[in-house]
């Protein structure tokens, strides 16, 4: 009987599933031989095998020889996998993907896939056959939940954008025309005061207009608004109702925020973080502020491959932040019986390797680096976090430590 401590992470099961999608968006076929199939957890397999076996017999039309071959192959491996479960698939339904796909000089490979229990339910059943796998329902179960309006403005500018998830999109701005609080020479200080003020509430309602006409088509979607600016323009924003009275519902807080440009979108989720405390994003920043901390102490931290592994068999890495963008091999080379360690891009070949004392190496394996160091961490006992690059210190850890770091239980030297 498995435990809750052999299933994997949400993070590595949503990691596992985004390798698979990226591995099957780069297969291609010649015409329309691939098919996809998704089985939601109430339809019978006897009533998808029975779609199948007459998908196989109309294939049987195609005036292509070599397409109605590849069709039916296809179509043949994925009733051959069906024979293996019961009466329902399992929770959350099923996605099968098969065909000949093209591997180079003219010649094809057959590939079939089968995806269990993906992130969410699959929700109806579907059948396609195209020159590509069908992927997009998956990668839509793997977008970032979580969906905010974010709203930044003084009396000069403004910016409105989304929070999705972990990701920051600024979509909209606006400048003012307000006059400055000194009046023109000539003008009565009456008239100026009120100039100005028809000034402000024309730029409120234009900031208001953004914010409708991005926002209240999604209002049943999102989890609330966020409004940051200084005092006293988000206040007087706000108390003037010129937001859609559907959004004025969804406003969960003001907050002061210095800059009101695109850089001001994250200054308001920072501001914001006791709301948005179950958000990604926010325990993402966090992770990587205690990282940045204990940087900088000279404690408790390590980064990039070598150093963080060395960490993780020791046992004292407490937790393992790696990048969402990383994309890379580690190819493990026998040297004199001792393992030696390079780190390459998944989409180059495997190097000649020389030992470090000059004597020849032999391969041993090649696998994804995020799989080889979750592994280790979950050997022993080291929590996963996976990293957004949607953000600055984010974006450092991808760019500046390779995207492998540490946060851990001790300090070691390493």
């Amino acid at each position: 009987m498995s435990t809750d401590a052999d299933e994997p992470s949400d993070d590595r099961r949503r990691y596992e599933f985004q390798k698979v999608i990226e591995e099957l968006q780069e297969y291609e076929g010649s015409g329309t031989q691939l098919v996809t199939i998704y089985i939601p957890d109430d339809k019978q397999v006897s009533d998808v095998v029975e779609h199948v076996i007459k998908e196989h017999s109309e294939a049987a039309n195609i005036k292509s020889k070599q397409t109605r071959t590849n069709v039916q192959d296809a179509l043949t491996s994925i009733k051959d996998r069906l024979r293996y479960y019961d009466v329902y698939p399992p929770e959350n339904g099923m996605v099968l993907f098969s065909g000949a796909v093209n591997s180079g000089g003219g010649q094809t490979t057959m590939v079939t896939r089968v995806l269990e229990n993906p992130p969410e339910p699959v929700q109806s059943f579907r059948y396609h056959c195209d020159s590509d796998f069908l992927t997009e329902p998956l990668e839509h179960m793997l977008t970032d939940k979580g969906l905010f309006g974010l709203i930044v403005l003084d009396r000069r500018e403004a910016n409105v954008g989304w929070l999705k998830g972990k990701r920051i999109e600024p979509v909209k701005s606006a400048s003012s025309l307000v006059p400055g609080k000194q009046r023109k020479g000539g003008q009565s200080a009456q008239r100026f005061a009120r100039l100005r003020l028809e000034a402000i509430d024309n730029f409120y309602q234009e900031v208001a207009e953004m914010a409708n006409d991005l926002f209240v088509a999604k209002r049943h979607e999102m989890d609330g608004v966020l409004v940051g600016g200084p005092s006293p323009t988000k206040d007087e924003f706000i108390d003037g109702e010129y937001l859609h009275h559907e959004l004025s519902d969804k406003v969960l807080g003001k907050f002061d925020v210095s800059y009101t440009d695109e850089s001001g979108l994250s200054d308001l989720v920072d501001a914001a973080s006791e709301v948005l405390s179950d958000q990604e994003v926010v325990q993402d920043k966090r992770e990587m502020e205690e990282f940045f901390e204990n940087l900088h102490t000279g404690e408790e931290a390590t980064y990039g491959f070598g150093a963080t592994r060395q960490n993780l068999v020791m046992g004292s890495v407490d937790r393992l932040l790696i990048s969402e963008d990383l994309r890379k091999d580690v190819v493990v080379y026998d040297c004199n019986g001792q393992n030696e360690f390079e780190v390459i891009d998944r989409r180059h070949a495997t190097p000649d390797h020389e030992c470090e004392d000059g004597s020849p190496s032999e391969v041993v394996e090649r696998e994804d680096v995020i799989d080889h160091l979750i592994n280790l961490a979950e050997q022993r006992g080291t929590e996963v976090k996976f990293i957004s690059t949607d953000f600055e210190k984010g974006e450092q850890l991808h760019d500046a430590f390779g995207g492998i770091a540490g946060i851990l239980r001790y300090s070691t030297g390493v």
